[in-house]
């Protein structure tokens, strides 16, 4: 038997009768986790927007980098760059609004001693405690949808500058990162990265408010402080999805655990060569002048 025949083989054994009875676009996401990603999805995310295929996600995503790459650019090419003042405002104080909220639902389930921050379970039950993290797992992974407008602002005002690599692998990929959170592990360990990420937000997108209120930039001397927040928050999320392969107790699914530790060391690596580049070598530079 050919090597193709056998994997078709394996894979035959460990799909679903219904596959073969009514194939769909949702098939082909169910064919590729059970080969690769051997979890089962949430069923309680049933009908649930976005989140029945990950085709919805990969296609908005590769949408959004056609149109900051592409799109965009060519439509601005002949047109002056846009000031956006007051929509920025309000896009950047909803931001913070918003995020708060998220991370105040999130840390409520770690401060009142409901999960344990070393390591927690997901708990796929009806329970309305487990629902409501459910939830807000899902409004954690539409949020990184919302996130696409920064971008769309940098574009609108010409600030191409502002479009590096960091920030366009960053959001194009956030989305796929936290759809596969929620669809196989909405709640328990996963919200410890999410809640942490939007408290980040929440300084970020604050500061990104009274930045465009034209405060004086001495009031902003924190902004250096927000890439080293960021740092912390990839520090402390690659040690807490180290808790499944450490703790013999830790229940938690190694491959939703070996997901985030690859997210959080490849969000390290462009962070921190960010933060050379926009600060360490600054100062260096300012040194030897």
């Amino acid at each position: 038997m050919s090597v193709e025949m056998k994997a078709s083989s394996v894979l035959m054994d460990t799909l679903p009768l219904d596959y073969y009875i009514s194939p769909s676009i949702d098939n082909q996401t169910r064919l590729f986790f059970n080969y690769v990603f051997p979890l089962e999805s949430d069923s309680r995310l049933d009908g649930w927007l976005l989140m029945d295929s990950i085709w919805p996600t990969l296609f908005l995503s590769t949408t959004y980098l056609l149109i900051i790459l592409e799109i965009g650019p060519k439509l601005m090419r002949n047109r002056p760059a846009y000031e956006l003042r007051y929509p920025m405002m309000a896009y950047n104080l909803f931001q913070t609004l918003f995020s708060f909220w998220v991370f105040s639902a999130g840390a409520e389930y770690f401060l009142t001693g409901e999960y344990n921050p070393i390591c927690q379970t997901v708990d796929y039950s009806n329970n309305p405690k487990a629902l409501r993290a459910l939830r807000m797992s899902w409004w954690y992974f539409f949020s990184k949808f919302i996130d696409f407008m920064d971008s769309f602002f940098f574009v609108l005002r010409k600030k191409d500058n502002q479009l590096s690599m960091l920030h366009i692998i960053h959001h194009s990929t956030m989305p796929i990162f936290s759809w596969c959170g929620v669809k196989f592990a909405g709640g328990g360990n996963t919200s410890f990265g999410g809640t942490l990420n939007m408290l980040v937000h929440v300084f970020m997108y604050a500061y990104y408010f009274l930045a465009a209120t034209g405060i004086k930039k001495e009031y902003l001397w924190w902004k250096r402080y927000l890439t080293k927040f960021q740092l912390v928050q990839f520090a402390l999320v690659i040690l807490h999805s180290s808790g499944p392969f450490l703790l013999p107790n830790c229940q938690f699914p190694k491959e939703m655990s070996t997901i985030f530790l690859l997210n959080g060391a490849m969000y390290m690596v462009l962070f921190t060569r960010f933060y050379r580049s926009a600060y360490t070598k600054a100062e260096n530079k300012n040194k030897t002048q």
